[in-house]
C-alpha cells in the first residue's frame, strides 16, 4: 500500500497516536504524518504510507488553512487552553473596526518568534523541555507568510477567524500576538485545520471510517497515489 490518506484528527489525541492507530489498522510498517497538530486541535492531517512517505516533506511545505477562535483578556504560558494562566486583564473596548485593522496588520510576509512550548530545538533539546523547567531560551524569528485572515465572527471576548498561511506558522503565537497588539493579551481557544494543500476537511476520514473501509475491502478507494501527491513539485 503506497500513498496517503486524508485523516481527520479528533481533539484530545496526539498526531503520533493517529499514526500508531493507522499503522495497526492498515497493517503497514512505513507510516508518517505530514504536519503535527497539537492534541487540543482537530482537523486535517495527511498520513502517508509505504512509498507515499516520500511525499511527507512536500506536503509539509504546502499551504495550510485553519479556523481559529481567539479569546481576549487571558494569556497562558502555552498560548492555548492547555497552559497555565499567566495574565488576566480588562480588555476594555475592542470594536469591529479595530479588529479588521489588526487582522490586516498581521497579514503578509513577516517574522514570527516560535513559542517555548514547541518541538523546535535549542542546543539539541526540544524547546518544550526548557519550558516545562520554567526556563526561557532565545529563539530566532522565523520567516512566515500569512496569505489571508478572514473574519468569521466576533462575539466578545471571542474572535473567530480563517487563516491561510505558509508552513512554520504557529496559530497559537498569532493569537498571542494579536492579544498583545490590543494590550490585553489573548490565547488560542480552539483550532481546526481545514486544509493542507489539496487535502480538505470535507473529504477527510475519521479513524473509525478507515477501520470500516478496511473491513469492507474498499480502503484503496480513498488512497491518494504517490504520483498525484507529487504533482506540481519542481
Amino acid at each position: 500500500m503506497d500513498g496517503a490518506f486524508n485523516i481527520y484528527k479528533e481533539k484530545g489525541v496526539s498526531s503520533f497516536y493517529v499514526v500508531k492507530r493507522l499503522r495497526r489498522i492498515l497493517g503497514v510498517k512505513k507510516c508518517g504524518h505530514a504536519g503535527t497538530l497539537d492534541p487540543a486541535a482537530e482537523g486535517v492531517i495527511p498520513v502517508c504510507v509505504g512509498k507515499g512517505t516520500k511525499a511527507v516533506s512536500f506536503l509539509q511545505d504546502g499551504e495550510k488553512s485553519y479556523e481559529a477562535v481567539i479569546r481576549f483578556g487571558i494569556s497562558t504560558d502555552t498560548q492555548d487552553t492547555d497552559g497555565k494562566i499567566i495574565r488576566q486583564c480588562d480588555t476594555g473596548e475592542i470594536d469591529i473596526k479595530k479588529i479588521k485593522e489588526a487582522l490586516e496588520r498581521f497579514t503578509g510576509p513577516q517574522e514570527q518568534i516560535p513559542p517555548m512550548f514547541s518541538a523546535l530545538r535549542f542546543k539539541g533539546r526540544r524547546l518544550y523541555h526548557f519550558a516545562r523547567e520554567g526556563k526561557e531560551v532565545p529563539r530566532k524569528p522565523r520567516r512566515i507568510n500569512i496569505y489571508e485572515i478572514k473574519l468569521l465572527d466576533f462575539s466578545f471576548p471571542d474572535l473567530k477567524i480563517l487563516v491561510r498561511c505558509s508552513k512554520g506558522t504557529y496559530i497559537r503565537t498569532l493569537a498571542s500576538d494579536i492579544g498583545d497588539y490590543f494590550g490585553c493579551g489573548a490565547h488560542l481557544f480552539s483550532l481546526k485545520r481545514v486544509k493542507v494543500g489539496s487535502f480538505s476537511i470535507e473529504n477527510s476520514l475519521r479513524i473509525e471510517e478507515v477501520q470500516e473501509l478496511v473491513k469492507e475491502g474498499r480502503i484503496n478507494e480513498k488512497i491518494y497515489l504517490v504520483e498525484d501527491l507529487l504533482k506540481g513539485r519542481d
